[in-house]
């Protein structure tokens, strides 16, 4: 395997024929340890697929861990909390992203049954308890990881239509990946911001800003 020598970088030339193979034969410990310095040529090429799969299995787990610290903050009440009929409450957002992720990732590329009935996921009132709808989420937010986990990278460029009476039409099942998972990500953002709100504080999950 061809590894590319950075020009700020004056160790590569070192580094030894076991770690070399280490690098070739180990895709996880790859991503988490090439030196930054280094460029892997062969991740170019033929493992880029692989890449993009690990690389959206550990976006999926980072999304649910920051929001199950903001649910772990909130009560019930808080959790279904609207601010007004034309708001979603982080519970309707929970349903939706639960919806979603079933429709897409299960049916769409699992090939399991499309049940999903998105009316219901923006419910103006509770319609489930809070610990049925965050166990609904992180059951469906496993069980996709998985699929995406274990896909082969042929497949990237398969067409589906998971959403035959939306507006999107078929798309590559790298494309669906790429949109579902800036999906999950942009309601992240929102239940960040509703748990913000909700509590009148910062949740410092990532650096804490200065105060």
């Amino acid at each position: 395997m061809a590894i590319a020598e950075h020009k700020h970088f004056s160790g590569a030339p070192r580094i030894n024929r076991m770690l070399a193979l280490h690098f070739r034969n180990s895709l996880p410990w790859r991503l988490n340890n090439l030196p930054g310095g280094l460029y892997d040529v062969g991740l170019m090429t033929d493992q880029i697929g692989e890449v993009f799969l690990a690389t959206s299995v550990k976006r999926m787990q980072l999304s649910e861990d920051d929001i199950q610290k903001c649910l772990a903050r909130l009560s019930d009440e808080q959790i279904w909390h609207r601010g007004g009929d034309h708001e979603n409450s982080i519970a309707n957002l929970l349903l939706h992203l639960e919806g979603n992720l079933r429709q897409w990732f299960l049916h769409g590329i699992d090939g399991q049954p499309d049940v999903r009935v998105r009316d219901s996921e923006f419910t103006l009132s509770p319609s489930q308890e809070c610990d049925e709808v965050r166990r609904c989420f992180a059951a469906t937010l496993a069980e996709c990881r998985k699929v995406i986990g274990s896909l082969p990278t042929a497949r990237l460029l398969e067409m589906i239509n998971p959403q035959s009476t939306g507006n999107w039409g078929p798309m590559t099942i790298l494309e669906a990946i790429y949109r579902i998972v800036s999906h999950l990500q942009l309601h992240q953002g929102q239940i960040i911001m509703l748990t913000k709100q909700l509590m009148g504080t910062d949740l410092d999950l990532s650096l804490p800003r200065k105060r």
